[in-house]
C-alpha cells in the first residue's frame, strides 16, 4: 500500500489552482486521491494496531481524516483549499484530547509525528511532573527508538521556567516545552515507492516509546 504519484500530483496542482472554479472541474482527481489516502489511513491504523495499544482496526479512516476545505472567515487568505491531506489518528480520530499520530501528506512536505500537541493544563502539568520525576526513564524511552532530546519540536515553548520549577532547573528545556512531539519527513519517493506504508510503520514504531511514556505520565 502506498501514497500514489497521481494523489501527489493532485496536490501539487492545487497548490498553483487554489479556487473553487479548478477544483471543481478536477473533482474527479479529488475524489480519487481522497480514496487513496483513507485506504492508506485504514492500512495504517491496522499496522499501528499490531504495537499500539490505544490504536485499534475499529477506527475509521474518515473520522481520522482533516478536511481539505479552510475556514477562511477570521483568515487574509481566502485560499479555499488546504494544499495538503491531514489525519489525526487515534482511539477518537482526529478529535483526541491525549497523544496521538499524525499523518501530513504533503508534496515535498509530507510527514509523520506522533506524542501530545498543545496539552490541556492538567495534563501537561501532570507531563511535566513525569519528566521531573522519571528524565531518565524519558531518556529510555527517546534512545530506544534511536532520538535524541534535541529532536523533540521546539515549536511550542516557553521563554522562562513554568511555575514550580526554577530556571537552573537541569532539564528546564524540556520542561519549558508546551507540546511533546516527535516526527519524521518524508520525501515523495518514500512514500509514493512501494515501501511507502512501511516507511512510515517503521518510524511510528521508533516514536512508540516516547508515546508510551506520555500515556503513563496520564494514567492511561
Amino acid at each position: 500500500m502506498k501514497i500514489e504519484k497521481q494523489t501527489i500530483d493532485f496536490l501539487r496542482q492545487l497548490q498553483k489552482n487554489n479556487n473553487r472554479e479548478w477544483f471543481q472541474e478536477n473533482k474527479e482527481s479529488y475524489d480519487a486521491a481522497i480514496t487513496n489516502v483513507k485506504e492508506f489511513i485504514t492500512e495504517l491504523i491496522a499496522e499501528f494496531a499490531v504495537f499500539d495499544p490505544h490504536i485499534n482496526t475499529d477506527i475509521q479512516a474518515s473520522k481520522c481524516l482533516f478536511r481539505i476545505y479552510r475556514d477562511i472567515r477570521f483568515s487574509k487568505d481566502k485560499t479555499p483549499y488546504k494544499n495538503w491531506f491531514a489525519a489525526g489518528i487515534s482511539i477518537d480520530g482526529r478529535k483526541l484530547d491525549g497523544p496521538e499520530y499524525y499523518l501530513h501528506i504533503e508534496p515535498e512536505k509530507s510527514f509523520l509525528a506522533a506524542g501530545y500537541w498543545r496539552p490541556n493544563k492538567n495534563h501537561l502539568e501532570a507531563i511535566r511532573q513525569e519528566i521531573d520525576y522519571s528524565t531518565p526513564e524519558l531518556l529510555k524511552a527517546l534512545d530506544a527508538g534511536g532520538w535524541k532530546v534535541e529532536d523533540l519540536s521546539r515549536e511550542d515553548k516557553l521563554k522562562r521556567a513554568p511555575a514550580g520549577y526554577a530556571e537552573d532547573d537541569p532539564n528546564i528545556e524540556l520542561l519549558k516545552l508546551k507540546s511533546f512531539i516527535l516526527y519524521q519527513q518524508f520525501t515523495d519517493e518514500e512514500i509514493t515507492d512501494g515501501q511507502g506504508l512501511q516507511n512510515l510503520v517503521k518510524t511510528a514504531e521508533r516514536i512508540y516509546p516516547f508515546k508510551r511514556f506520555i500515556h503513563q505520565a496520564l494514567e492511561q
